[in-house]
């Protein structure tokens, strides 16, 4: 046997002097819904674990799915921790919130080994399994248990170098059996302290959300007894204080529960602010930082504290995000940095919205891989307040990248960061918008190139500034001046040096809105029965729509075309009658370069906008785009120098202190939706 393991049953059997801390509960739904069943039991056991070679050979691909879903059973579910399983079948606990992340507790901790207890009410066997870091499993254990004992079973973790699980199966004999409870444990070292947290939620005119955050805490006695405070910055206009259920979830919570109010400073403002109440109350090991729109599951928090009360040194947890629409399916399973680009993206293959309903985790060999991430979203991040006090608190940049940012910021400073398999919220997926091009297009713009000047090794940038102006250039060819237009102010603002970080953090936003009105891309129209018939002036070549281009000589063309195009002077039929309607999806330079105006879905569905090409501002956009570029790079040394020598103020609580204050009586004007 490839792993050392040891059975027991019954208390009576224990003679050692370990105390064992339970760090990872078997749990399950008690909502009813069957769409995250799967994500905490898998009812087709005898569905074998795929080899990833194998099946990326037979296949093609690298990540293998399923093609058939297994059948749920939510009626099997009794409660938080109780499951009944009819005579003669069979379960497996191989799945992403009950199975044990083995590989994440043998690299960022030191302990030696996990315990499994099971509490069934009637003879049952239980088969436990390891995995490999390919996916392959491998049978552990197969213990025989009665009704009304507990059984455990000690597993070491001294083989998860580079990935695995543990979990188990349970099978029914001739009777019925209910599963009472299960858990994973490890042992206590010596001198071992629990950490308590508190939560910083950031809210900008979602009280009904926060009224239910406040509910599930107040209702989880668990999560009540680790957390010392939830803080609740509310920093809209449709206030938490008011919505219908608050005043009675607050009370329960009583003295664990605080309210501020202040401008809207966007979400690294309000995470500031949690992390500085944090800090200054002085009780919690943790601060944990949760967006307003999530649901969560409590004990995903739970662990992640339990985690990071093990690991070796000060470490930052991250939860996973689930599809809220879709909620068998994750985001990713973790995201890093590409240097080079200086851009986040996915680490590893096959992990971008992956369905757990389709492929458990038993049947996704990637996953089974250890996961090494740069950074976690703030959708919900754990973060020591020793780190905090060290390397300060959100950088002041509104939205966008200050997650980023704090994650490489900490391992600049020797701290990791851990994305933790069963712990996770469920949110609103980016593919349901398109942020990049609406008023958030200046902090995308801004944010990126204010990390990279702080934190990029290659000369100048390495390949962020070709990227950055051939962004400017699809926009441009896709008609989208708006967003040129608010990319090349925010490289003027970054010209201006860090001071501005703060001095405009309070009234940039309606200034970029105020900004982005006039034009037409941005004017969102609800009903698109309002626009003018289409009627198409230039025929397109061949009678073809334009495709997305399958080569770089076919890109190379319609680029050409599409850019020479933009340079002659439009039809005035065009600015009567839009030439096409154009879905959100196909809204690409590639489509859009070849007309003279179009109605453009939104990307959430709600509206259209007429998009119309205008030949003098592209000229006038992309000459100011290659003019800011070549300011930028020309300055890079002394810009980069500036920002790097000013982080450690403009992060500070003596910095973000003033900017707090500032915004204690915001206008109407800087309380407008961020939408």
């Amino acid at each position: 046997m490839s792993v050392a393991t040891e059975f027991r049953q019954g208390a009576e059997s224990a003679t050692d002097d370990t105390v064992w801390k339970t760090v990872h509960r078997v749990v399950f739904p008690v909502d009813g819904d069957t769409d995250t069943l799967p994500l905490y039991v898998d009812f087709d056991a005898a569905r074998r674990v795929v080899d990833g070679q194998e099946s990326t050979s037979k296949r093609g691909g690298a990540t293998p799915i399923a093609t058939q879903r297994s059948q749920v059973r939510s009626d099997f579910i009794l409660g938080r921790r109780r499951l009944s399983l009819p005579a003669h079948r069979r379960v497996s606990f191989g799945t992403y919130f009950n199975a044990f992340p083995a590989s994440y507790w043998r690299a960022h901790t030191d302990v030696q080994k996990v315990r499994l207890s099971i509490e069934v009410d009637a003879e049952a066997t239980v088969i436990v399994y390891k995995s490999s870091p390919r996916g392959s499993s491998n049978r552990v254990q197969s213990m025989h248990v009665t009704g009304g004992a507990t059984a455990t079973c000690e597993l070491s973790l001294t083989t998860f170098a580079d990935g695995g699980w543990y979990w188990f199966d349970l099978v029914a004999h001739g009777d019925d059996v209910t599963l009472q409870q299960a858990d994973w444990a490890v042992p206590e070292p010596e001198g071992f302290s629990p950490g308590t947290l508190s939560i910083a939620v950031t809210t900008f005119n979602r009280p009904d959300y926060c009224v239910k955050h406040l509910r599930t805490f107040a209702e989880s006695e668990d999560l009540l007894a680790v957390m010392d405070r939830l803080i609740v910055t509310d920093q809209g206009n449709q206030k938490v204080r008011d919505e219908q259920g608050f005043e009675e979830a607050a009370a329960v919570l009583g003295d664990k529960f605080k309210l501020i109010e202040q401008g809207n400073l966007g979400g690294s403002g309000g995470f500031a602010r949690g992390m500085h109440e944090s800090v200054q109350d002085g009780q919690s090991k943790y601060v944990m930082l949760l967006d307003d729109d999530v649901v969560v599951e409590t004990e995903g928090v739970l662990r992640a504290v339990n985690f990071a009360d093990f690991t070796r040194s000060a470490t930052i947890v991250g939860g996973h995000m689930f599809n809220l629409f879709e909620r068998s399916v994750i985001h990713n399973f973790g995201e890093g940095i590409n240097e080079y680009r200086f851009q986040y993206e996915p680490i590893g293959e096959g992990q971008i919205a992956h369905d757990f309903a389709a492929s458990n985790l038993r049947t996704t060999p990637w996953m089974h891989r250890r996961i090494d991430v740069d950074y976690n979203g703030w959708w919900m991040c754990l973060i020591p307040t020793s780190i905090i006090k060290e390397i300060g608190l959100a950088l002041p940049v509104f939205i966008k990248w200050d997650d980023v940012e704090y994650g490489i910021r900490a391992k600049a400073n020797g701290y990791t960061t851990v994305s933790l398999p069963g712990a996770a919220v469920w949110h609103m997926p980016w593919t349901e918008k398109d942020d990049t091009i609406d008023w958030q297009a200046y902090f995308h713009q801004r944010n990126r190139w204010v990390a990279a000047l702080l934190y990029s090794q290659y000369e100048k940038g390495g390949r962020l500034p070709v990227e950055s102006f051939l962004q400017d250039v699809r926009h441009l060819l896709s008609l989208q001046y708006s967003a040129v237009e608010l990319r090349n102010r925010a490289l003027q603002d970054l010209l201006d040096g860090p001071s501005h970080l703060h001095r405009t953090i309070g009234g940039k936003l309606p200034e970029i809105r105020q900004v982005r009105s006039g034009f037409p891309d941005a004017q969102v129209t609800k009903d698109i029965t309002e626009f003018p018939a289409v009627k198409r002036v230039h025929l397109p070549k061949f009678g073809m729509v334009p495709t997305r281009p399958k080569n770089i000589v076919q890109t190379v063309s319609s680029a050409l075309s599409g850019a020479v195009r933009q340079l002659r002077g439009v039809n005035p039929e065009a600015s009567q009658h839009p030439e096409a309607v154009v879905p959100a999806a196909d809204a690409r330079w590639w489509r859009l370069s070849h007309l003279d105006s179009a109605i453009v879905s939104a990307s959430d569905g709600t509206g259209a906008s007429w998009y119309r090409r205008d030949n003098v501002r592209f000229r006038k956009q992309l000459l100011r785009s290659m003019t800011l570029h070549a300011r930028v790079l020309a300055r890079w040394d002394e810009l980069s120098a500036a920002y790097k020598g000013g982080l450690s103020e403009f992060t500070s609580p003596e910095a973000w202190t003033k900017t707090f204050e500032s915004m204690s009586d915001s206008s109407p004007e800087q309380q407008k939706p961020n939408k």
